[in-house]
């Protein structure tokens, strides 16, 4: 049984997020995060409707992390602001 946390220097990320992040940069395109890719990242992100502690750090250590494109860190960013400023207005 896989587990849902990957730990990296002692600090839990979600397995599921980073196996994507890595899914993505692997074996193809040049290594980075493209617009893209990250639209899978937040599809995968907003399918619980959560943004929890876990996920935020993961996505934070990701964007810190991985290589990205202009286009893909911008498109990753607007996507959770807008996502961010839905689920406040709909409280």
């Amino acid at each position: 049984m896989s587990s849902h946390y990957k730990q990296i220097d002692g600090k839990k990320y979600s397995a599921a997020l980073l196996q994507l992040a890595d899914s993505l940069v692997e074996g193809k395109g040049d290594g980075r995060i493209s617009a893209e890719d990250a639209g899978k990242l937040f599809d995968a992100l907003a399918n619980d409707h959560k943004y929890t502690d876990l996920e935020k750090d993961t996505v934070s250590y990701i964007r810190e992390n991985y290589n990205w494109t202009e286009a893909g860190d911008a498109a990753l960013r607007f996507a959770v602001r807008v996502w961010a400023a839905e689920r406040s207005a709909n409280k």
